[in-house]
């Protein structure tokens, strides 16, 4: 056993539960934004928030999509998808800031 399982193990035990903020704006195998287009890749659930936002704060639909839960730290495999006829607009405002 690692350290990060260790680690882990005494935050369950101690009645703690890691759970990365935003979690719950994160669309976890839905098929449903298959067709939507990826302007971003991102590893880490902030970062991809921050981004999503840029876009939704411009009046811009934007989600978080991914294939597979995160880890506990909220990292892992994050795409921001915008539907397919926005996708240069968003690079564009991503691209300018």
């Amino acid at each position: 056993m690692g350290l990060r399982d260790r680690i882990g193990r005494l935050w369950s035990a101690a009645g703690g539960e890691l759970h990365p903020d935003g979690l719950g704006e994160l669309h976890v195998g839905d098929a449903a934004y298959d067709d939507w287009e990826v302007v971003r890749d991102f590893e880490e659930l902030e970062t991809a928030r921050a981004f999503c936002q840029t876009l939704t704060d411009r009046g811009m639909e934007a989600v978080l999509t991914s294939d597979w839960p995160l880890d506990e730290w909220g990292r892992g495999d994050i795409a921001l998808r915008v539907p397919r006829d926005r996708a240069s607009d968003a690079e564009d405002l991503l691209d300018s800031d």
